[in-house]
């Protein structure tokens, strides 16, 4: 596994945001690549799984895509396939293009189970490096619970780097616009993007919509390929 950069920009933060409960990290991303009007910049490169693409208005859009913001110096990495049984090769390559680039931080979008879930969701925190500026923020500090996925292996696998992550209150049935929009909130203040909170749920939606197209047309064409593979075999 590597990253691939055209660009190397100088000391940016890096958010990441990979399939979890409510696909919150991915709809989040994709918001704020196109609040932000983020320009692909690179993509890591997973040899590990099946090769896969998705085509939409006359695009590519990779499964692991790396974006950039330059305005605001942020690098945003934006995932459409399942990263299960990678996650230890996905944590060291993000962890080794943040110690390349000289990243102040790197900030993982996490949604967790919360069926039962009704209002407004919560967003929860652990910082290694600004956690009473996340307080102040409205914050709730992660006290308890269990971290799973690539953050965990950021987690595991960190020495140096400063990582804040943020958890939302999902629904597990996917995808969860309005987890996404509480996350999409919380980098807001904590990053001051000057996001236009009217259309936020609108706008979250609608990319739900298209994210769900996107990965039901990929998991049909997955399961499409099984059966041909079979159908050699037998």
């Amino acid at each position: 596994m590597e990253y691939i950069l055209n660009q190397k920009p100088k000391s940016p933060i890096i958010i990441q945001g990979f399939p979890s409960f409510g696909l919150v990290g991915t709809i989040a991303t994709g918001f704020l690549i196109d609040h932000l009007n983020a320009k692909s910049i690179g993509e890591i490169i997973v040899k590990e799984v099946s090769p896969m693409i998705a085509i939409h208005n006359s695009t590519i859009i990779k499964p692991l895509e790396i974006y950039y913001a330059k305005k605001e110096n942020i690098i945003i990495i934006n995932a459409l396939m399942n990263v299960a049984g990678i996650e230890w090769d996905l944590a060291d390559t993000i962890l080794k293009m943040a110690k390349d680039l000289g990243a102040k931080e790197i900030i993982t979008l996490e949604g967790v189970a919360s069926p039962e879930l009704t209002g407004t969701p919560k967003a929860y925190f652990y910082s290694t490096k600004s956690p009473e500026k996340m307080k102040k923020e409205g914050v709730l500090e992660m006290n308890e619970g269990v971290v799973l996925g690539v953050t965990a292996s950021l987690l595991l696998r960190n020495k140096s780097q400063s990582i804040s992550c943020i958890f939302t209150e999902a629904h597990t049935d996917l995808p969860d616009s309005i987890a996404a929009a509480k996350a999409i909130e919380v980098i807001d203040k904590h990053l001051g993007l000057s996001v236009d909170y009217k259309p936020l749920l609108k706008k979250a939606a609608e990319f739900e919509g298209k994210l769900k197209d996107i990965m039901s047309k990929g998991k049909k064409s997955m399961q499409m390929a099984k059966e041909k593979e079979l159908s050699y075999m037998g």
